[in-house]
């Protein structure tokens, strides 16, 4: 009995420094995380006059689409929800209509630059999840087209709760493998690139490429799984397969979702449906700028 007692006795000593140890990391994570939530961004925002016209408002309705804006909030730009998970939190892209639960009458130009290029809410706070680190790179040319559009959404009535982080979206932000607070990637110093040559050149592919960076990582090499149950992002610099197709390969890969080899692209995980809506012009200066990877 002595002997079970003192296998007891050390059990839960163990237990309880392990549940220390939880407890201790997760306070850390939970009060650095708040820190981080709560820190408040000084920056010069750039005036931009946007004179929206036929031709500005369709090109913003196709990079809404090429640049992944309704696969985060909905095919209508009306929102949808991400998670609502007690672990993770309750996340969801907004409403960027003016209807219920959507922007208000007051949203203007400098609020959208705000958000594009700094990924800042109205308290100067960096927003949730957002990938403004990938539209501050935006042209502005291409921003006034995204803004042009956006701001003649028809109505949607669609509301969603205060977002809230839950412990595992806590730890995972505080360990880095969740992107939450993306005004801490930007360098918000930077001017707004002014123009970028519509052309099959480099420049204009390492451009283009910038929507390609989320799941590819920044040199296109591919990387780790986004999710337990999505598979790893491919190596698409010139050492992965397509650096082996010819430019019409390329191009139908993209617009079809059937590579050359004959592999069929899941869409949830590689959005050709949005990549199909690129220019010819577009995805051959992407191929050729995947060539000097």
């Amino acid at each position: 009995m002595k002997l079970v007692r003192k296998v007891f006795k050390v059990i839960a000593i163990i237990f309880g420094i392990v549940v220390m140890f939880i407890a201790g990391f997760y306070m850390k994570a939970y009060f650095s995380t708040q820190a981080r939530m709560e820190k408040k961004y000084a920056v010069e925002i750039e005036e931009i006059e946007v004179q929206p016209d036929s031709a500005m408002i369709s090109e913003g309705a196709r990079l809404t689409s090429i640049k992944g804006c309704r696969d985060c909030h909905g095919a209508d730009l009306g929102g949808k929800i991400f998670t609502d998970d007690p672990l993770m939190g309750t996340l969801a892209a907004p409403n960027l209509t003016p209807g219920e639960g959507g922007l208000p009458a007051s949203f203007g130009t400098h609020d959208w630059v705000r958000v594009l290029k700094h990924g800042l809410d109205d308290d100067s706070t960096s927003l949730w999840i957002m990938p403004s680190h990938k539209f501050a790179k935006l042209t502005e040319r291409d921003m006034k087209s995204i803004i042009a559009y956006c701001s003649q959404l028809p109505r949607v009535n669609r509301d969603f709760a205060e977002p809230k982080l839950g412990p595992l979206g806590r730890i995972l932000t505080d360990l880095d493998q969740i992107p939450l607070l993306t005004a801490e990637l930007i360098r918000h110093e930077e001017p707004l690139v002014r123009e970028m040559k519509a052309e099959i050149s480099v420049a204009y592919g390492k451009y283009l490429s910038g929507s390609c960076t989320g799941c590819h990582q920044e040199n296109l090499k591919g990387g780790k799984a986004l999710g337990p149950n999505s598979p790893v992002p491919a190596d698409i610099s010139s050492t992965g397969n397509p650096g082996k197709w010819t430019d019409e390969q390329f191009m139908a890969t993209l617009r079809t979702g059937k590579t050359p080899e004959g592999k069929l692209l899941d869409e949830r995980y590689m959005p050709w449906p949005m990549t199909k809506s690129y220019t010819d012009v577009e995805l051959k200066a992407l191929k050729l700028y995947l060539k000097t990877l």
